[in-house]
């Protein structure tokens, strides 16, 4: 029987505020150029990746992972805005020059930090920008407060760089705008400062965006790593292993970390590549066809885990098509926080991961390269795919046949039909790519772009 003062301390309570969750933090972390087939928990037996299996196997892992385009800066463009970037025309890589006001990511559009920042959040960017080298594109006016990384779209592992070093490989590695040297190999000087930013900022919600360069070329790692895959023949495979082992363990570096604040069940950790695996650094992207730069399954699906111990299942997989532009909803969901961006494509996949909803995040997914030469639509298994203006659709059902083996194209006539019509329905609302390709362009023009 309940007594009068057991009654007034219940009625006190009830009238009190509901305790509000605490506001995750999230944690980006994205690899570069990383072969589908090349970490444990995707099945490799050759490159061990312990920490990475960790997170996979105490998270969600997407077998139908994707990102919104099969190389570097289109692909991070449209996964920190939560828009198919061919809406803004960053649809090609760039030649990095801060000289140049026009190429790199629109000041127009938002992005995620800038978002996250006006919600109270912390916002650290660490490692490789790509997304503009000019002042105007810099990390820290597009809503990132604190920074260590280089602007262009790759680096020498072993060399700072130097000002004014016009070649993208040794630009300068940077601290909040200046330049600073930096003696360690650079995975590993990338790992310890994502590591300092989460102890600095562990006592309040916090997001960073922790970017590898690794493993894209140069294929260069230190002798401690080399010598962890003696068995390996191949030099570039040796050396790839190598820089996936000191990815894999800075990575481990940021979750132990996390696990030691106490902050780890309220941290929102997501992790993918890029893009998939190219051709010059040994990577796999098995069994997928083909690879980086192209619009195959090879190119753009990617290893891709989600981990929030306080609101997501543990060691569960998702089988409906995700893509990277979900993060950018996904997290503000998460936060709390409201968008001022206009047609977002990303949805929040929480309701999703948790078990609320049984639908597909999307319909339909979409794909374009360099303008309109490749093409790719998906819906359900069904993917109609062309590389080539003037190449034939070709139609794969991905669930039984997820390496493209077998065009379905002939038999199936009335899906490609209407796949490739809905794909040029929805080319015909994105914006023209703003600037030339520097590799695509130079070979297709016969001329080197400027």
């Amino acid at each position: 029987m309940t007594n009068r003062r057991d009654f007034l301390s219940l009625a006190a309570a009830a009238a009190l505020p509901a305790q509000q969750p605490r506001r995750p933090n999230i944690v980006l972390i994205v690899a570069d150029d990383l072969g589908f087939a090349d970490l444990g928990f995707q099945g490799s037996s050759g490159i061990r990746t312990p920490h990475l299996d960790r997170l996979a196997g105490s998270g969600v892992r997407f077998t139908n992972g994707y990102v919104s385009h099969p190389f570097c800066s289109p692909s991070r463009a449209g996964m920190l805005t939560g828009r198919y970037q061919h809406r803004f025309g960053h649809e090609n890589n760039m030649v990095v020059r801060p000289d140049d006001p026009e190429t790199g990511l629109p000041v127009s559009e938002t992005m995620l930090p800038a978002e996250l920042q006006k919600a109270g959040y912390a916002t650290g960017f660490v490692g490789k920008w790509h997304l503009g080298a000019h002042p105007r594109f810099h990390p820290k006016r597009r809503g990132f407060q604190e920074m260590y990384g280089f602007l262009g779209g790759g680096h020498d592992y072993f060399h700072p760089g130097v000002p004014g070093d016009k070649d993208q490989h040794f630009y300068p590695i940077e601290r909040d705008g200046a330049v600073v040297p930096e003696k360690e190999y650079l995975t590993t000087a990338l790992g310890r400062e994502a590591d300092k930013y989460v102890r600095r900022h562990a006592h309040h919600p916090f997001f960073l965006y922790f970017a590898f360069n690794a493993p894209h070329s140069p294929l260069q790692a230190p002798q401690p790593y080399l010598r962890r895959y003696p068995g390996i023949a191949d030099p570039d495979r040796r050396s790839y292993a190598a820089m996936v082992s000191a990815m894999d363990d800075a990575v481990g570096r940021v979750l132990d970390t996390l696990r030691d604040t106490g902050i780890e069940r309220d941290t929102l950790v997501f992790f993918l590549s890029d893009n998939g695996g190219p051709k010059d650094n040994a990577s796999s992207n098995l069994p997928l066809r083909a690879g980086k730069r192209t619009l195959y399954e090879g190119g753009i699906r990617v290893p891709f885990v989600v981990r929030w111990p306080g609101a997501l299942p543990s060691g569960k997989t998702f089988d409906h098509p995700a893509i990277a532009l979900d993060i950018f909803s996904t997290s503000l969901a998460a936060a709390g926080a409201a968008s001022s961006n206009r047609e977002i494509d990303g949805v929040n996949l929480l309701p999703h991961l948790q078990g609320h909803t049984a639908s597909p995040p999307h319909g339909r997914l979409f794909w374009r390269t360099f303008g309109g030469y490749g093409a790719a639509v998906r819906e359900g298994p069904l993917k109609w795919v062309r590389e080539g203006e003037n190449a034939p659709g070709e139609l794969y059902d991905l669930d039984k046949d997820p390496g493209e083996n077998t065009n379905l194209a002939a038999s199936r006539p009335l899906d490609a039909q209407r796949l490739g019509a809905a794909w040029r329905d929805w080319s015909g609302r994105m914006a023209k790519p703003l600037w030339l390709d520097h590799i695509f362009d130079r070979e297709r023009l016969g001329k080197p772009t400027p």
